[in-house]
């Protein structure tokens, strides 16, 4: 029953129930049990469940909406409110455990080259050339060498398209703020990218939530809404989609830049995880290229603190107007950042960091699929994350939520589907990262919690 956890803490404490309720219900936010903008019950509801009188409920709702935890709506009743949730931050490098990130190859002999390299780099380069401002987009050299890097997966990839910008989030927060006027919505996945629907609520914008099959996005919910809604722009993530694995596969990408184009609908491809697998189908930006916008980083292979991305916008007037709303936001992308990652890449360390990075994925995915035999995980060849499904199995009495918030604290990087829902009717299910500073050791103790934890639901003992 929704918030019945509720009920201890109400008949233990020493508070007068009004005041605790703003308590219980901002430790569920932080502790992912309750997700931003998911819809509260009704009150009448939640006190006969809480065995309160209606009147005491109100009242705690009440200081809740004072404290910003809540909101309400006509029509929609109320709703949580707040930013996406973390942990605490761990030993002090700042990576939340919510954050999907790569493995960390210490000791590595790539890392080794890496760390020369960047100190040779540092050494040789004046100092006043990385500490002035440079023009928006990256020098000359830094994106000659990124449509390079990008003809690996873009043919047509040219300097002249291409904007090297602070990050992924950056270049998403420019672009939605460009292509979506007001009273048109944002068509994005049903599960999408935690940080894209925070950049929607910053900005006001509505998102459209579009439904998904094994294989992705539907097309013909795609082409429903452009024929029924104003739509501003298409948002989709079509390889190791976060949180699900899948990957669209080519008929899907086909038909989903073919409705694009009949209805004039640009196309925003996020492929921050497109650098990891051995080979991928074509990009939309292919199919698609007068109304694709395309974007991969360095987060989920090389480094995520580097914040660097690049943007191939389809016309050189669109890379223009793109470079506008990206330098109002962000002024510019770090010279340091720019510099260590263009050598890197022309010297080829890059390539060599991207293949050490492919194998441990290996390792990990398979080793991972390995412990969850028989559970229904998904995952990828060269994938570090795995989307566990929990719907519809002996163990659904564990709630997502429920099941994530008490692996966290073990030590297990598990995020709930309420975290991506956009639609907020999310399936039950868990995303587990197992990159980060987990070691190949530590994988085992996590994947072992959950196997421990889903074991424990199944015999109705509940969580640890």
């Amino acid at each position: 029953m929704p918030f019945s956890h509720w009920i201890p803490r109400l008949r233990s404490s020493e508070l007068p129930a009004y005041q605790l309720i703003p308590e219980l219900l901002s430790e569920d936010l932080r502790n992912g049990r309750l997700a931003p903008r998911e819809r509260l019950p009704p009150l009448r509801d939640l006190a006969q469940v809480l065995g309160l009188n209606y009147t005491t409920v109100v009242r705690g709702f009440a200081q809740a909406r004072e404290r910003g935890l809540i909101a309400s709506r006509p029509g929609l009743g109320s709703y949580a409110r707040g930013s996406f949730i973390g942990l605490p931050l761990r030993g002090g490098t700042g990576a939340e455990m919510t954050m999907n990130m790569p493995p960390e190859l210490v000791g590595h002999p790539a890392e080794q080259r890496l760390q020369e390299a960047a100190a040779q780099w540092m050494a040789q380069m004046p100092l006043h050339d990385v500490m002035r401002y440079q023009d928006f987009g990256g020098s000359t050299q830094d994106r000659e060498v990124a449509a390079h890097w990008l003809r690996q997966w873009l043919q047509e990839a040219s300097a002249e398209r291409v904007l090297v910008c602070p990050g992924i989030h950056s270049a998403l927060t420019a672009l939605v703020s460009l292509l979506i006027r007001p009273g048109q919505s944002l068509c994005v996945e049903a599960l999408a990218y935690p940080g894209l629907k925070a950049i929607a609520a910053q900005l006001g914008t509505q998102l459209h939530p579009l439904p998904m099959d094994e294989q992705g996005v539907l097309p013909e919910a795609f082409e429903a809404a452009c024929k029924t809604t104003p739509v501003g722009a298409l948002y989709v993530c079509p390889n190791l989609h976060n949180p699900t694995v899948v990957s669209l596969p080519m008929r899907r990408r086909e038909q989903l830049a073919d409705i694009a184009l009949r209805y004039s609908i640009p196309i925003i491809e996020d492929d921050a995880y497109g650098m990891l697998p051995v080979a991928v189908p074509p990009p939309l930006a292919d199919f698609a290229p007068g109304l694709t916008y395309y974007i991969t980083g360095m987060s989920k292979w090389l480094g995520a603190g580097l914040r660097h991305a690049y943007v191939l916008a389809p016309t050189a007037a669109a890379t223009q107007r793109l470079a506008g709303a990206l330098r109002a936001m962000t002024v510019m992308a770090s010279t340091v950042s720019m510099g260590l990652v263009t050598h890197w890449l022309e010297s080829g360390l890059g390539q060599t960091w991207l293949e050490a990075i492919r194998a441990e994925c290996e390792w990990r995915s398979a080793f991972a699929r390995s412990q969850l035999e028989g559970l229904g995980a998904r995952t990828h060849p060269q994938g570090f994350h795995v989307w566990l499904p929990l719907q519809d199995r002996d163990d659904g009495r564990c709630p997502s939520a429920d099941l994530a918030a008490a692996l966290r604290p073990l030590g297990v990087a598990a995020v709930a589907s309420q975290a991506f829902s956009t639609d907020r009717v999310p399936p039950e299910g868990i995303r587990l990262c197992l990159g980060g500073a987990l070691t190949r050791d530590d994988c085992g103790r996590a994947l072992q919690a959950v196997v421990d934890a889903l074991a424990r639901c199944r015999e109705g003992a509940g969580l640890p």
